[in-house]
Order: C-alpha cells, then structure tokens, then sequence
C-alpha cells in the first residue's frame, strides 16, 4: 500500500527511458526521490540520471511485476506503451495517469469521441475500416482531408493529405496499422498547445498557452506565451482544463489544439506525459511541467503554474543542428539542455535550448532570430 504524499527517498517507477523521463528524474532528484527507470532502450537519456535502470520489454510480464514491486509509484513517459502492461502494473501500485487515460490517449477514434463526449470541439471525423468507409467518409466530409492511422503516428507518420478523390486508394494502401481515421482539413492560422497539472485532490493548474511552430512535421519553435488573443488563449486554458476534470487525471496532461482562420479553438490531440512544447517550463516558470508531475504522482501539493518570463523553445533535431553544440553553448542567452542521446540520426530529438525574455516582451520573428544567433538560419 503506497501513502501519499510520498516521503523523501521514495522511488518513483517511470516507465520509458527517453529525454522526457531524463527531465522528469531530474526533477524529481531536486524534490528528493529516486528514480527507476523501465526501458528496453540501452544506455537511454532517462537511464543516466537515474537511480535505477530495469532493461526488459515492455510485454515482459515478470519483469514488470519485479519492476512494480521495487517502487512506490508508476508514471509514464511516452504513450507507445503497452496498455496491458501499465495494467499489470497498476495491479502492484499506482499508476499516474491511469492505464485508462493512456488507452484513450493511445487510439485517434477513442480520443475524438472522448474528447466530443467532453463537449470538447475538435475537426470533423469519421472511422475508416474499408476502402468503401474512406470514400463515404470523403463524402460526408469533403476533401482535402487528413487520413491518418489511429495508433503509433507521431512528428507527421503514418498521416497522408487527400486533395482529390483519385489518392484515396493508394493514401488507403500506404497506411498502417488499420483501422484509419479521417480527419476534416482544418484551414488554421496556428497550432498551440497548453499543459495541466492535476493532482489526487482535484487540483488542478495549467500553464500558459503556447503557440507551436513545425518544420517538416516536428516541433522547431514554442513561443510562450502565444501571440494570440487573450480570449483565444484563455479558451485552450479552459478547455485543457475541463479535458483533464472529465478525464479524472492525476498527472500531467498536454493538449494540442488548431486555431482556425476564424478564431475558433479546436483541440487535435490528448498526451497525458510531459510535452515537447512544455520544455520551455524548466527555465521560465519557478515549477516546471516536470516538477508538476512529479509533485502530481507524489500527492505533493501543485503551485500556480504561472511564468516569470517570456520563453522561445527552440528543439535541436539531428544530425545538422547538433553540430552546432559548440557555438550553442558558448552564446551568451541560449539556455542548453543536451539528451545525452548517442546517435544523432535524421528527425530525432537530441536536444533544445530555452532563450528569455522580461516578462510581457516576446519579440517578433527577427527579434527571435537576433536572440537565436547561430540557430537562426535552420528557423527563420
């Protein structure tokens, strides 16, 4: 039987072993609890700032159970975990969030209809099983449309745009695993994102609302807060907010949502782990996204998520802009944070840097060029 809130020295399971896990430890170690790491991965980011490493697979039912039965409480990294094993997981402890959110979290179609049952706007959709349910589905929705698989895509896989009723069967073809989801092609001036924080009591606290910029599919830019609207920002804060209440999380939750040409927020997707778009917490706001977890799976208590700067977040994606590290880390006002990561191959992640600005004073695209420097020209 795990007591909460958890004492100094206990040891929080976090299950994956990627640069989200690495930070979340971190964090933890500053708030005095270990860390035991579950990941297939050898040598893994989260690994070598850990107190403990348990190297299985994520099906591997005795070790899991072994795992389960080292620590005081389970949280997760990454949502390609395996369901089943969270649920066996949570028969030894706590697992936050729960098996359930990240079965939601998980499946496109679950989502959509968690999200709408919710009352929560999001683009029109429809569930493809058959080449026939893509063009009825091409019918009720119009084109263009995004066909995407409903599990496993991330940073742009396993998604095709259909401009004409002559791609669907090859977009059909090409996809997998099956069954797929079509997605209404939503005309939006911007992605932003915003992360809550709940914890066992209820409370519940969401960081500021971010705009996220892509360059070939993978997060390049955060910019906190969003050059938005107040009304716009607001409104995502209120509905991750709601999405979290709905959805009884203890943990941390990331919602990403399309603004459209008109103004209208619509939330695309659900992640109930630390977020790429959140890393901008650690420099600007006095508790990052991931003290926020790990005070949420600790049953600590959860301060107001509030900023004390204005941030850009810029990812370091490899190979071509790690090679900049040494130039990085010897330009006055890039804040570095490296992975630890051994290879650097083309899309992957290895690392981001936070650059702050006074409070209220975000810059503009070429103010944010000047404080960039040598990650400029890959940006703007």
């Amino acid at each position: 039987m795990t007591d909460f809130p958890l004492p100094p020295n206990a040891t929080i399971g976090i299950v994956g072993g990627g640069q989200l896990g690495r930070m979340s430890a971190m964090a933890a170690a500053r708030l005095g609890y270990r860390c035991h790491i579950y990941t297939p991965e050898p040598d893994a980011p989260a690994s070598q700032v850990a107190f403990r490493t348990t190297l299985a697979d994520y099906d591997d039912t005795a070790a899991l159970a072994r795992f389960a039965d080292s620590v005081d409480v389970i949280t997760f990294e990454f949502e390609n975990v395996s369901f089943e094993g969270l649920s066996l997981l949570a028969e030894h402890r706590p697992v936050l969030p729960g098996p359930e959110i990240l079965r939601i979290s998980q499946d496109r179609v679950a989502e959509k209809r968690f999200l709408n049952s919710a009352c929560i706007r999001t683009t029109p959709w429809a569930q493809v099983e058959t080449l026939a349910d893509l063009r009825s589905a091409m019918s009720h929705l119009g084109l263009p449309a995004v066909l995407k698989t409903t599990r496993l895509g991330y940073d742009g896989k396993g998604q095709a745009l259909i401009r004409a009723p002559s791609e669907a069967e090859l977009a059909y073809s090409l996809l997998h695993p099956k069954p797929l989801i079509l997605e209404a092609f939503v005309d939006f001036s911007a992605e932003c994102s915003t992360i809550v924080a709940r914890g066992k009591d209820g409370r519940a606290v969401a960081f500021d609302t971010v705009e996220n910029r892509h360059r070939n599919h993978i997060l390049d830019l955060t910019l906190a807060p969003a050059p938005f609207a107040a009304e716009i920002r607001a409104e995502a804060q209120s509905m991750a907010l709601r999405i979290a209440e709905h959805i009884d999380l203890v943990g941390l939750l990331a919602v990403e949502f399309f603004v459209d040409a008109n103004g209208a927020v619509l939330a695309n997707e659900i992640a109930p782990r630390p977020h790429n778009s959140g890393h901008w917490t650690i420099d600007a706001c006095p508790v990052s996204q991931f003290e926020m977890q790990i005070r949420a799976v600790a049953g600590l208590f959860l301060p107001p998520a509030i900023r004390h700067s204005d941030a850009v977040m810029k990812n370091l994606v490899g190979p071509d802009e790690i090679v900049l590290w040494p130039q990085i880390v010897a330009t006055p006002g890039l804040i570095p944070h490296h992975y630890g990561k051994i290879h650097a191959r083309p899309g992957r992640k290895l690392g981001h840097v936070n650059v702050l600005f006074p409070y209220g004073s975000l810059p503009g695209q070429f103010g944010i060029a000047a404080a960039l420097g040598v990650l400029a020209p890959s940006t703007i």
